[in-house]
């Protein structure tokens, strides 16, 4: 089946796709190989610790349930209690509250990637742990009453598979518009997708009954694999994928010329434009939001979608209108696909 045909169903099917919302990425920090023993477990961490300004940031869930602590986090708010305490913290802001009383840190919680970051030293502190940094072996030592709380993993379900992938066989581009549909429904929340072991999810549109992507970087000829993971809506989970081939003389697609420049500022209705592949079609997602709290995020309300095709020049052009939020960012999502199935993806960020 032809790949823009292909697209099109697979937007007819996700009806309310998600947004990538990245608010920093991880290169803005430095990552120096920082160790952390708690409770004299060494810990591992699937978002390495990072340090940012002499502060120790870890993911915000590691560090609080292994301190017997249990967290809530809901838009930018992290919200904590254990050993007979109760924490708050906002993304982007260095107040924080401490058994009700305020506090001041010296670098706020960010966010990279889908993972929320906040600051060690004290998280640890405040549930009533002892710290100590080895500047030698750069490693954080943590000392607490706390007990981790005790697990139960769901139950797995064989039953659950992908329908309609694709691509699947040989394709002859090195950014293929990945798609996949689910067996039924999931929590779109707990989903990762993984290309040659590379978590991608940020960069997936998705809801509960199937997901697209395109690779952030052109793969290389060969042989690739898709690895999909998470939890059902009934609460059991999956764990499957499958693979493709890129052949060797694979094209690539390309987008320039996007006006307006990205970075900019825009108004709630601006003219979205650019330049790729002649004849190719090109859906653009926009979304405007107060603050960005990374994850995948469904589009609201006030979202604009469309599906444009490039003239024989490769050029394309729309209207974008969006809800008037002062202050908010602004998030646009290009996908463009060429007669030929040569696709590319890439997201643009403005001020409004």
């Amino acid at each position: 089946m032809n790949s823009s045909i292909v697209r099109r169903t697979a937007v007819a099917w996700l009806l309310a796709p998600a947004l990538v919302m990245s608010a920093l990425p991880a290169t803005a920090y430095a990552q120096q190989n920082v160790s952390v023993v708690i409770n004299g477990q060494p810990i591992s961490f699937d978002q390495p610790p990072l340090d940012r300004n002499g502060r120790v940031f870890v993911p915000l869930r590691g560090v609080f349930e292994r301190l017997g602590a249990t967290v809530v986090y809901s838009n930018g708010v992290i919200n904590a209690t254990g050993n007979g305490r109760s924490i708050s913290l906002h993304i982007g802001s260095t107040q924080a509250t401490v058994n009700g009383q305020t506090q001041y840190l010296d670098v706020a919680p960010f966010i990279v990637g889908a993972r929320t970051l906040v600051p060690l030293r004290f998280i640890a502190q405040s549930l009533g742990a002892v710290v100590n940094w080895n500047n030698n072996t750069r490693t954080v030592t943590i000392n607490g009453s706390g007990s981790a709380p005790t697990y139960t993993s769901p139950p797995s379900n064989a039953s659950f598979y992908l329908r309609a992938k694709h691509p699947t066989g040989a394709v002859n581009t090195q950014s293929p518009a990945i798609h996949a549909l689910f067996s039924e429904p999931i929590n779109r929340d707990t989903m990762h997708v993984l290309i040659d072991g590379r978590d991608v999810t940020n960069n997936v549109y998705a809801n509960a009954n199937g997901f697209d992507v395109t690779p952030p970087t052109p793969l290389s000829p060969g042989s690739h694999h898709v690895m999909v993971t998470g939890t059902t809506a009934a609460g059991a989970s999956f764990r499957t994928g499958w693979n493709f081939t890129i052949g060797n003389s694979s094209a690539r697609n390309y987008l320039r010329g996007i006006s307006p420049g990205p970075g900019s500022r825009v108004s709630p209705t601006f003219t979205f434009s650019g330049n790729t592949l002649p004849g190719s079609q090109v859906h653009i997602v926009a979304s405007a939001e107060a603050s960005a709290f990374g994850g995948l995020l469904q589009l609201n309300a006030g979202s604009y979608q469309t599906t444009v095709q490039a003239d024989n020049n490769g050029n394309f052009s729309t209207q974008v209108t969006l809800n008037n939020v002062g202050g908010a960012q602004v998030r646009v999502i290009v996908q463009a696909i060429a007669p030929d199935g040569t696709s590319i993806e890439r997201s643009f960020t403005y001020s409004m």
